[in-house]
């Protein structure tokens, strides 16, 4: 009993450390794709916090494995290290008496593991997806960030803005270049806004400004000064809808609808609880220290055996999403070889176990 307490406390004590540590790393990558999205202009400043909040819930079934398998393996390496190893063998125990504490730490996670690649992660999926379509549903005129050069979604514009005022719609120093009958225009004014007309059209309104136009390469421009300029903002609605994925559907539709790219995608999740469970076990005879293989070399094992495992899934869901595989064999095929590995990693240390004690 002491034991168990003491063991499941040291795994929790990993696990935390753990997570903070892979979940940091995570927080720091996607802040930074997603910062440079916002500078520019894909997206909204504003929609970063939100954007951050699903994708890190999209991630969290992948984090939460990864933290599983290394504080399992995390935790008895250092029992080896500190030769409790030794301890524990010298009083007739095998290596199969550790099974049954980890899976009790481990089962709560795998649950979770599960419900979140089943029900939550799809949902993030398609939150994010709705968030960006939003996004994208703006005007040319909203997604101008100041100082960033944007172009219009025809491609026949492009806006440049030094200041905006969101509060009385106004912008700033303006500068607009345009093709327009194949005469390359440019527009600059000292401020503008935003206009919207009986119809429902929406116009940038400058004030103040010049307009230079001409063929590109001629020497032969007209100059144009005006003391109001309507230029027509694109519609939102002149914008594409993003395809629908199959990681936005939910798991129900994804067995309702039995195509093999929703079944590539139901394998994956599936497979992401079944491949915690399965980690956390290989952590156990992955964790042995061969003093004279030096004490990283399980490490690099363990690493290399998590990097196989991972891909194989992954080469798997393509293989049932082209039609190649079966859903059945390629669902279970993957975890049926490492079933298979971890019990021989299993027989080959009792079996050096058993030599050790006749050793003795």
């Amino acid at each position: 009993m002491i034991f168990r307490t003491s063991l499941l406390r040291e795994l929790a004590t990993s696990a935390a450390a753990t997570f903070l540590v892979l979940l940091g790393i995570s927080l720091t990558t996607q802040l930074v794709r997603l910062l440079g999205q916002a500078a520019g202009g894909q997206i909204t400043s504003t929609g970063v916090v939100a954007l951050l909040g699903f994708t890190l819930v999209g991630y969290l079934p992948i984090l939460l494995s990864l933290t599983l398998f290394i504080s399992v393996l995390m935790t008895l390496t250092r029992s080896y290290r500190d030769s409790e190893m030794v301890v524990w063998f010298s009083c007739g125990q095998g290596l199969t008496r550790w099974i049954r504490p980890v899976l009790s730490f481990a089962a709560p996670l795998v649950l979770t593991v599960g419900l979140l690649s089943l029900l939550l992660s799809p949902w993030a999926v398609q939150k994010a997806e709705e968030f960006r379509r939003q996004m994208d549903s703006r005007d040319d005129v909203a997604q101008v960030t100041p100082g960033v050069f944007h172009e219009s979604r025809r491609a026949d514009r492009v806006y440049l803005v030094e200041e905006v005022s969101g509060q009385s719609n106004m912008v700033a120093n303006v500068f607009v270049s345009s093709t327009q009958n194949g005469k390359q225009g440019v527009m600059v004014a000292q401020s503008g806004f935003q206009e919207t007309a009986a119809n429902g059209d929406r116009f940038l309104v400058l004030l103040n400004g010049r307009r230079y136009e001409g063929e590109p390469g001629s020497p032969e421009y007209k100059v144009f000064e005006f003391e109001r300029y309507a230029v027509r903002i694109e519609s939102a609605a002149d914008a594409a809808d993003r395809a629908p994925t199959t990681k936005t559907m939910t798991t129900w539709e994804l067995i309702r609808e039995p195509t093999p790219r929703n079944l590539g995608e139901l394998s994956w999740r599936v497979g992401l609880p079944a491949s915690a469970l399965l980690l956390c076990l290989l952590a156990i005879p992955l964790s042995f220290v061969n003093p004279r293989a030096g004490r990283s070399m399980n490490i690099v094992v363990a690493i290399l055996v998590y990097m196989i495992y991972s891909n194989l899934l992954s080469i798997m869901q393509a293989a049932i999403s082209q039609g190649r595989v079966s859903v059945v064999v390629g669902m279970w095929m993957v975890h049926a070889g490492m079933a298979l590995v971890l019990a021989a990693l299993f027989y080959r240390r009792l079996s050096l176990f058993s030599f050790w004690r006749l050793l003795r």
